[in-house]
């Protein structure tokens, strides 16, 4: 299972510099797939019998939905990861065990990840959120825009401000441990071994019917639920333990800019090529001091490496982002209509079809791809510094920000469309 895959990160303080918390997640997904980044204003739903449309099932509407700004695959509703305007930050993982994978549509992990953004001030809130949804609907679906079956059950990394939690499922089964401070990271594989802090009331009843835990040796939630060997866990080649290296090299010094070189690595696999590649990374700044503003970055492109990280910050009257919205299909398109994905359309955004045309020069043309990769990170650092002056100032030119992420991108397309040029 190991080719299907995504790291997600987190670090806090005393691991951070300047009481921060630091998020990061890279997704990878199969090569072709475009991810776009969407905004999605708060909003009151007044109807009491209102029904929200996922993925693939109806669900009961809330009265109330917070502003999120959302990386996901361009054909489905929920996201890969994302984060709201109360500073909130969600990133999910494919994960397998002993569970049998259910393929009946229910909620994706996906859908889970927006529903707990859209419906949760903090990340406990958001923790509740997506259990009690689990409970009530499960999960399950093909995750992937296609005829060949891709179902998984899902972990999560969910932080704000002062704290973050991880939460890994197997079917309506889970466990959760709470994070507080220090480094950690989710891979494909259940990481969550003896300290539970939360868990479903049946979880350990279950694993002893189906005779996996013996009811007296103590719990350890990977280890009976799937089949690693936690004991090696963290010595054994693989992402996860790549990426818990490489948190635990910079651990005391992890800023932003750390969390994106940890996401554009290679040699560990934790920015992927091949079939399944990076297609979409996210690295957010939640400061602990409620009165600065978090900044999450973008890139709504595939690899890191040859992508820019563009900044979004939450205020109101944001302009839509355009540039990295993909075409809409309405009722004709193909995931709507049943019997489902009986063909693929063209998804992809204005920034993603420029920046696939960029690649094409920067993989023949070695002195124009220095140049464009000159001018992505100098377009890049000039970013980095702006939003390090309002951390440090906590002063935000509102009318600047609402088109802060939409400018970055027009930007970004203009260095692509000057070297794609004879």
């Amino acid at each position: 299972m190991e080719p299907c895959s995504c790291d997600t990160f987190v670090a806090l303080p005393p691991a951070t510099v300047g009481n921060r918390i630091i998020f990061g997640k890279n997704s990878d997904r199969l090569c072709d797939e475009v991810q776009e980044v969407v905004y999605f204003p708060a909003a009151v739903h007044d109807n009491p019998r209102e029904h929200l449309q996922c993925t693939y099932i109806e669900i009961d509407q809330v009265p109330e939905t917070y502003a999120v700004v959302l990386s996901r695959p361009a054909w489905l509703w929920g996201a890969e990861m994302g984060a709201n305007e109360h500073g909130v930050c969600i990133g999910n993982e494919a994960v397998w065990g002993r569970e049998e994978v259910c393929d009946e549509e229910a909620l994706l992990g996906m859908d889970l990840v927006r529903l707990g953004l859209e419906r949760a001030d903090t990340a406990e809130k958001a923790l509740n959120v997506i259990v009690d949804l689990l409970e009530k609907y499960g999960q399950g679906g093909n995750c992937s825009e296609g005829r060949m079956v891709f179902s998984y059950h899902n972990s999560f990394l969910i932080a704000d401000r002062n704290e973050a939690w991880i939460l890994e499922t197997a079917g309506k089964y889970w466990a959760a441990e709470k994070v507080q401070e220090g480094v950690r990271n989710i891979s494909n594989q259940l990481s969550i071994t003896t300290k539970i802090d939360r868990e479903h009331p049946d979880m350990r009843n279950y694993a002893k019917q189906k005779g996996w835990w013996d009811g007296k040796k103590e719990f350890d939630f990977a280890a009976t639920y799937s089949y690693l060997d936690t004991a090696k866990m963290m010595i054994s080649p693989g992402r996860y333990c790549e990426g818990y290296k490489l948190l635990n090299k910079h651990k005391g010094n992890i800023t932003f800019e750390t969390m994106m070189e940890i996401l554009r690595d290679k040699p560990s696999g934790i920015n992927m090529e091949g079939e399944f590649l990076t297609t979409a990374s996210m690295v957010s700044i939640l400061p602990q001091d409620s009165s600065i503003p978090c900044i999450h970055f973008f890139t709504g492109t595939p690899d890191p490496e040859r992508s820019v990280f563009k900044p979004f910050i939450f205020v109101p009257n944001i302009s839509q982002l355009l540039d990295t919205s993909s075409p809409t299909f309405e009722l004709e398109d193909p995931v709507k209509k049943k019997p489902r994905f009986q063909f693929k359309p063209d998804r992809r955004h204005p920034l993603y079809q420029k920046h696939q045309q960029a690649l094409e020069v920067i993989d023949k043309k070695e002195e124009k791809a220095k140049t464009l990769l000159d001018n992505m990170r100098k377009l890049e650092k000039e970013l980095f510094k702006e939003m390090e002056s309002i951390l440090q100032n906590k002063h935000l030119d509102v009318d600047k920000i609402v088109n802060l992420f939409p400018q970055c991108a027009k930007n970004e397309i203009r260095i692509y469309k000057s070297n794609i040029s004879p």
